[in-house]
């Protein structure tokens, strides 16, 4: 709908509009009715702005940078305490709240939509629903949430989506697309989209209801976030032989959940009006009318990561025009570029693209340990980011065991490490990602291939697949019990992906029983090793002849989005410097490939940036020393990517041309990098230069150098 049928539209006095049309001249508005998949409790709690609010749990700006939200009985913590401490946690893990980092001043709660800074925290009154979508089985049990800022207006209503990132919780795109909304004064859809925090305790048989509280298996029945599908005797006799084990829902769902978020994020969007309508919506005999529809109301979809990809999914799938554009960072797709697809950085021609998830991640697993040690990579007197772990030991036994494979050449350690590194750059990593090889590596590679594969598998948590399994710390080879107080803080402080909150990601083949994956003992080699057997396992579930490797790929299959975003205004900024989720894996053959679906009626624009990664809250986090010198947050950038689909609905302002955004970092000592200024983080330009354009043209992508 044009910005002036649109504002002439929401101009029409509601009760006029609800008498006499629907905004297509149908006759008049139908009643809003409860969306058929809404399972169970809706729980509607209003928040005051002052002692609590939708955005920050009460804490404000300043509470969200300082410690975490203390819980006055740890063990029994209350549904407030919880959702506190969950919002604490999901704000912080996507963006960087270090002053130096532009928290405060560039972002952040006290800054308003406009970007004027204000001294206040930022806190936003209004109401919040949450419920559950499911088919009656209590098996997706979807969490849904919308919440309703004071600030919203019938004369001008929108929404914006805000599926979770990664496997978080409902809050885990809080700190993005949620907080974008609601400083518009829009309503937030929320999805944790079928893959959220879920956690299940097999040993004690307790699991996760809709508002994070832990109670039986038993008890919750239909109403857990997850129960694991296994019966009661099977449940037994693997408690027996696997103690104090975890099943998690994004991995252990049986359910392939990633081929329905896009389904759930538009189904998100109707929970949002229904939700809408019982609160604004003209009475009428019948119940509330859907006064707030899509016919006036704008809806943008939103999310960074997987929820960024659930958007774009969101958009292909929109056959009821529930959503009028997106603007999403770092999406995580899966896709076909077009036959014969060029890419090109420069004069040089990008060597591969367009891999599924689930083949470069395991390429990644079995590779970044070993490239760890290359001399471009490994952490050094020139402050290059690394942690702890992998120890040099390890890594040095894995490149033995890549070579002894014949998966390596070089006689030498360095040589080995320098060949693991170029597989990585063969296989699509851009160079400006080798800084970051090492820390993505101990921080996020093997927890994020092992939840996949085992969803993509249909794996049960009895399988334990590749003889991984989720579990507290082992102590002589049997996983210790997780104590009263993190396994009840589990949904405020999980991410819905091991290892978090004390769970491990587990070695059961390890040599002398079961033990941390990062320091196990392979089988195979009898060495430390960082398991070469399950990195090897893990790669043959993409690469192997096995059924479940054939499992896998055809339910990869059914993830992958096609390119055709019906000529909706969308955009998408994605970092050079991607290690995580590579631009050339993703964002770069997505252009590509909406271009050659949609021709000149696409309407999708990227920006590429350089200096810029998958994870902001590394960037002033002292596990990562080097990032804060190295990068600029990517948030800066989604934040202008909303506002121009914003201002192209709401105003008819025209959408930039797609470029690169040429950014400068903070520089200085690593760990210890000066503050941020405006001039490091220039804006997208209206009008690129034309050493920044990014074109595309008889198939070839041309991405400036």
């Amino acid at each position: 709908m044009s910005a002036f049928t649109r504002a002439a539209l929401a101009a029409i006095p509601a009760a006029l509009l609800a008498a006499c049309s629907n905004g297509s001249n149908e006759g008049p508005l139908p009643v809003s009715e409860k969306p058929a998949y809404i399972a169970g409790t809706v729980d509607t709690k209003s928040y005051d702005g002052t002692t609590d609010d939708l955005l920050t749990g009460g804490l404000g700006k300043s509470g969200l940078a300082g410690a975490a939200p203390a819980v006055a009985s740890p063990a029994a913590p209350t549904v407030a305490e919880l959702r506190r401490v969950a919002i604490y946690n999901n704000y912080r893990a996507l963006v960087d709240v270090a002053a130096n980092g532009g928290y405060g001043t560039l972002y952040g709660p006290n800054v308003a939509a406009d970007g004027t800074v204000t001294s206040g925290e930022g806190k936003i009154a209004g109401d919040e629903t949450i419920a559950f979508a499911d088919d009656g089985t209590g098996q997706q049990n979807v969490t849904m949430m919308v919440q309703v800022p004071s600030t919203f207006s019938l004369s001008a209503p929108c929404i914006v989506t805000a599926t979770s990132s990664g496997s978080r919780g409902v809050y885990g795109a809080i700190g993005t697309a949620g907080e974008w909304g609601l400083k518009h004064g829009c309503a937030v859809a929320y999805t944790d989209k079928g893959s959220g925090n879920g956690g299940h305790d097999l040993a004690a048989n307790a699991v996760y209801n809709l508002f994070g509280q832990r109670v039986s298996a038993t008890t919750a029945g239909k109403t857990s976030q997850f129960t694991a599908n296994v019966s009661a005797s099977a449940l037994a006799a693997y408690n027996s032989a696997f103690p104090n084990r975890w099943a998690y829902k994004h991995a252990h769902s049986q359910q392939n959940p990633e081929k329905d978020w896009g389904r759930d994020t538009l189904r998100a969007v109707e929970f949002a009006f229904y939700v809408l309508n019982q609160k604004f919506g003209e009475s009428s005999p019948g119940g509330r009318l859907q006064t707030v529809n899509p016919a006036n109301t704008i809806v943008i979809a939103s999310s960074a990561s997987n929820g960024a990809g659930a958007a774009v999914a969101a958009v292909e799938q929109d056959s009821q025009g529930l959503i009028d554009g997106a603007a999403v960072a770092e999406p995580q797709i899966n896709l076909d570029a077009p036959a014969g697809l060029v890419i090109k950085r420069g004069s040089t021609n990008v060597p591969s693209f367009a891999h599924p998830l689930m083949d470069y991640f395991t390429v990644a697993n079995l590779y970044q340990p070993c490239a760890y040690l290359a001399p471009t990579v490994f952490n050094n007197s020139a402050g290059l980011p690394g942690i702890t772990t992998p120890t040099v030991a390890a890594a040095t036994n894995r490149c033995q065991a890549l070579a002894d494979r014949g998966l390596v050449t070089g006689s030498t350690t360095t040589d080995q490490a320098n060949d693991a590194l170029n597989h990585l750059l063969a296989y699509g990593w851009e160079v400006d990602s080798l800084p970051f090889q090492a820390s993505h590596y101990s921080l996020a590679t093997l927890s994020v291939t092992l939840t996949y594969a085992n969803a993509y598998a249909k794996a049960s948590v009895t399988d334990n697949l590749c003889g991984y399994s989720f579990g507290g710390t082992p102590a002589g080879g049997v996983p210790a019990a997780l104590s009263a107080a993190a396994a009840a803080q589990l949904f405020g402080t999980g991410n819905g992906v091991p290892p978090t909150s004390g769970i491990n990601i587990l070695n059961n083949n390890s040599v002398g029983g079961t033990a941390v994956d990062a320091a196990s003992i392979s089988p195979s080699t009898g060495k430390a090793d960082l398991n070469i057997d399950g990195a090897l396992c893990l790669r043959d579930l993409w690469a192997g002849s096995s059924a479940t490797a054939a499992l896998v790929r055809t339910d990869v299959n059914q993830v992958k989005v096609h390119g055709n975003l019906r000529g909706k205004p969308v955009v998408i900024v994605h970092g050079r410097s991607d290690t995580l989720v590579p631009i050339n894996q993703t964002s770069r053959p997505y252009y590509a490939l909406n271009k050659t679906a949609e021709g000149g009626a696409s309407k999708l624009a990227y920006y590429e940036v350089t200096n810029a990664q998958h994870f902001d809250a590394f960037i002033d986090n002292a596990a990562a020393p080097g990032y804060d010198s190295r990068l600029v947050p990517l948030h800066r950038y989604f934040i202008q990517g909303m506002d121009i689909v914003w201002n192209n609905l709401k105003n008819g302002a025209a959408i930039p041309a797609s470029q690169v955004v040429r950014t400068t970092p903070r520089g200085g000592t690593a760990g210890a990098a000066p503050a941020i200024s405006a001039s490091n983080v220039p804006p997208i330009a209206a009008t690129p230069a034309a050493g920044n354009a990014i074109t595309f043209s008889n198939n070839v992508l041309q991405i400036p150098e």
